[in-house]
């Protein structure tokens, strides 16, 4: 079984993370999105790769198979965004979203971020348990700071305190 990699995104990876994010939107949720519609996907090191922010992928065999960022949203806040990984590379055997939120996690702690907060739609069903499982919390959207980058797809909110 090939290796996977968890590293930071780096400018030559913009393609791949747009090539994994894409389908599962669109063909495996049903959700009518472009990439044109995601603008900070052209722009990651700007975007995430700020303040306390940072971007992951998932690396195997040279391709990118799973992506998450953490966004920067000010006072030692960040939000968890683009969390996707392909449905060949997931479930427990081969760990890659837990190892993806493994390092989205120590980044936040090293660098004082004191809460992560996320946005997802009702139809990431797997995605809510996950995120229970890993410490989240459901939480109500009058709770979500002010700073939060809402998503129009979002409906269900979640926060983690580190």
């Amino acid at each position: 079984m090939a290796e996977i990699e968890i590293r930071t995104f780096s400018p030559d990876d913009a393609d791949g993370v747009i090539s994994v994010i894409l389908p599962i939107q669109r063909e495996e949720f049903g959700i009518d999105i472009t990439a044109d519609a995601q603008p900070d996907l052209r722009v990651i090191p700007d975007f995430y790769q700020s303040g306390k922010g940072q971007f992951w992928v998932a690396v195997k065999d040279g391709a990118i198979v799973g992506t998450v960022g953490l966004k920067d949203i000010g006072n030692n806040q960040a939000a968890l965004r683009k969390m996707f990984v392909a449905v060949e590379v997931r479930g427990r055997e081969h760990g890659v979203a837990t190892r993806l939120l493994e390092a989205l996690l120590a980044h936040a702690r090293d660098v004082g971020v004191t809460d992560i907060f996320l946005g997802t739609t009702d139809k990431f069903v797997a995605a809510h348990r996950f995120y229970e499982k890993n410490g989240f919390s459901e939480i109500a959207s009058q709770g979500l700071p002010r700073t939060f980058p809402r998503m129009a797809v979002d409906s269900k909110f979640y926060r983690r305190t580190i």
